[in-house]
């Protein structure tokens, strides 16, 4: 009987010449793994921001330079909420509780923000609107959530936002029968920058130049 030559050994060198080149290829994948995730570990909130912007993924709002000149029939009424994270004494509430407004109608609305410290903060506003899908129709021409806000100990400040509500919106499956939008905003504190070296004065120069 003759033996199946499928099943032969493979000569030594083969075998040798097989597990170089597995152990060659497992090298590269695992560098390519490496560097795709030290790639995305600096990409990765930029990226996501820019996902979160385009899709309005998890509430993100969009900003727009000037509201359409159409405006549709159809209402919502956006409702407002404000907080204050822990570790910053301010207070934050909205001045209007909540509007009625047809969709592409620009609107301003405005919130009152007092430092009850004795020393100057600064704030950061982080915000979402409510429901999730709503984000990508919800436009924000200006707002006090694009920038830092900082306050001096016992300043009061009313702070405003303009927005529009896209008349797209009355096209979507999901919100077309949407009755209303919740856009909640947060603060929190924002680290005291660093101090800014000051150059020396001339005295300064004048002693160093005798003690040298």
């Amino acid at each position: 009987m003759t033996e199946d030559s499928t099943s032969a050994p493979q000569p030594t060198g083969s075998r040798q010449r097989d597990a170089g080149r597995r152990g060659i290829i497992i090298a590269v994948a695992c560098a390519a793994f490496a560097a795709g995730m030290v790639g995305a570990a600096f990409a990765s909130v930029p990226l996501y921001q820019l996902f979160c912007q385009v899709t309005g993924y998890g509430g993100t709002t969009q900003r727009a330079e000037a509201a359409p000149t159409t405006v549709s029939d159809k209402q919502v009424t956006v409702r407002f909420d404000g907080n204050v994270a822990e570790g910053l004494p301010w207070t934050f509430r909205p001045n209007q509780r909540e509007v009625r407004v047809h969709l592409g109608e620009k609107t301003q609305v405005s919130y009152h923000v007092e430092n009850k410290s004795d020393r100057p903060i600064t704030g950061q506003a982080l915000f979402n609107v409510t429901p999730d899908a709503a984000g990508l129709y919800f436009n924000k021409i200006a707002c006090f959530c694009f920038s830092n806000q900082t306050l001096q100990p016992g300043e009061k400040v009313e702070m405003p936002i303009v927005f529009y509500v896209d008349p797209d919106m009355a096209d979507s499956e999901e919100l077309k029968n949407l009755l209303a939008i919740t856009l909640s905003y947060t603060f929190f504190p924002v680290d005291d920058p660093a101090p800014v070296a000051t150059a020396p004065s001339s005295e300064d120069e004048t002693a160093k130049g005798v003690e040298g």
